[in-house]
């Protein structure tokens, strides 16, 4: 069994285009801060990155992991690269290969002579905002932990005082860059697209919680946290604030406040005890975004849109308002009833209570009974009904699972 301390960063700072005209503060391989406020770039406007909310590290979170002296001894399977392998890989860290940079230093493209992979180099700035021990947990998690949808880590650098993950390259970006990016005449996602990528993320988070040993709470989920290959398949990315979940008897662990404004569950904001239903609260805010289109918060919005998930609640219990969530740029593509049972289910994970939010398992095993309706042919208009037969059968066995938790029954009722 391996052991993480907890963990802390600083700050993320404001985002900068790169040379092909990306956003590049959320690149896709980007590394996450204590409690912030997600950027509004899609709307033209900046946030100006308010003051983040976030609790004082104590004396044993600062001692803990401080340098990374003893990667060589986890029994690491990445590669360990030196710093002149990468250099090569990225013909010296050129501008031209630049694609993403933030808080955490600089992502740039590469090639390994080698093997002739082409990965995605992320250099820490030396004087930046992730440290050594976010380094170290990416190091072993993304080394111990292997799933088809976790981004693959090739490697490694811990020369001197340089610090630099090597991952697969993944060239469609992350789903920020296809959901709340689009430039003018960029195509949007399709329903179908939308719910494989929110299966995909699902499997992801199944596989942290319920087939890892110990048990991983991802804690960072966000858009931009989600590639995407050539097919769409979502991996889920930055496992610097990933945390080791409650083991025995033990129902949560006690941590720093980190992540995302937004993104992160309410209790957890207000206690600092986490859970692997935080990490589901995350997901249902993801999910709301895949459907809506819209950012979790955006300052940009009227008053009372401006936070998505305020706004879905007032919308959730009342079936026939639930297509005012569709996004407006699927022109209504989509069933209604895929759309109610995607809505029902954000709902139900996005719940103030954590107890009654559902388990990832019962996500993946909904997620993948939607999946199955490509009937999404009816073209501009509000969506289209389907036959319900085939449906009850399944639905109604997660409806008796469902009942078990409190304050769930109205929003399963919504899926059968």
């Amino acid at each position: 069994m391996i052991c993480f301390a907890c963990f802390s960063s600083h700050p993320e700072k404001a985002s900068k285009k790169s040379h092909h005209g990306k956003n590049t503060g959320s690149s896709p391989y980007t590394t996450s801060v204590p409690l912030e406020a997600p950027s509004l770039r899609h709307h033209g406007t900046h946030n100006p990155y308010p003051k983040p909310i976030t609790s004082q590290p104590t004396k044993a979170e600062t001692n803990k992991y401080a340098s990374t002296e003893n990667i060589g001894s986890n029994n690491i399977a990445s590669q360990n690269f030196t710093f002149w392998d990468l250099a090569v890989a990225t013909r010296n860290f050129r501008q031209e290969t630049l694609i993403g940079e933030g808080g955490f230093g600089r992502v740039y493209k590469g090639r390994l002579e080698k093997t002739n992979q082409d990965v995605a180099v992320k250099q820490l700035d030396r004087n930046g905002f992730q440290g050594n021990r976010e380094f170290l947990v990416e190091v072993l998690m993304l080394s111990l932990l292997h799933h088809e949808n976790l981004v693959n880590l090739v490697g490694y650098c811990a020369d001197g005082d340089q610090r630099l993950l090597v991952y697969e390259y993944l060239p469609f970006g992350s789903v920020e860059d296809h959901l709340l990016d689009l430039s003018p005449n960029q195509k949007p996602l399709d329903w179908n697209t939308r719910m494989k990528i929110a299966f995909g993320a699902a499997k992801g988070l199944e596989y942290l919680h319920d087939k890892a040993k110990p048990p991983v709470i991802y804690r960072d989920l966000k858009a931009a946290n989600i590639l995407l290959d050539k097919d769409f398949n979502a991996k889920l990315s930055d496992f610097g604030l990933a945390k080791l979940g409650p083991m025995g008897d033990k129902s949560h662990v006690s941590s720093r406040v980190m992540g995302t404004y937004g993104y992160c569950a309410p209790e957890y904001q207000r206690t600092g005890q986490l859970t692997i239903k935080s990490d589901v609260y995350s997901f249902g805010v993801v999910l709301l975004e895949l459907i809506t289109g819209k950012r979790v918060i955006d300052t940009t919005r009227s008053t009372r849109e401006q936070n998505l998930v305020v706004w879905a609640q007032s919308i959730f219990k009342d079936p026939h308002r639930h297509q005012e969530l569709a996004d407006p740029l699927l022109k209504g593509n989509f069933s209604l009833k895929a759309l109610k049972q995607a809505v029902a289910m954000a709902a139900m994970c996005v719940n103030e209570e954590a107890t009654a939010r559902p388990l990832m398992s019962d996500v993946v095993s909904a997620l993948s009974f939607l999946g199955t309706d490509n009937d999404n042919s009816q073209g501009e208009g509000g969506g289209h009904d389907d036959n319900v037969e085939d449906d009850e059968t399944y639905f109604e066995s997660q409806h008796s699972a469902a009942n078990k938790q409190a304050n769930t029954t109205v929003l399963w009722d919504l899926l059968i």
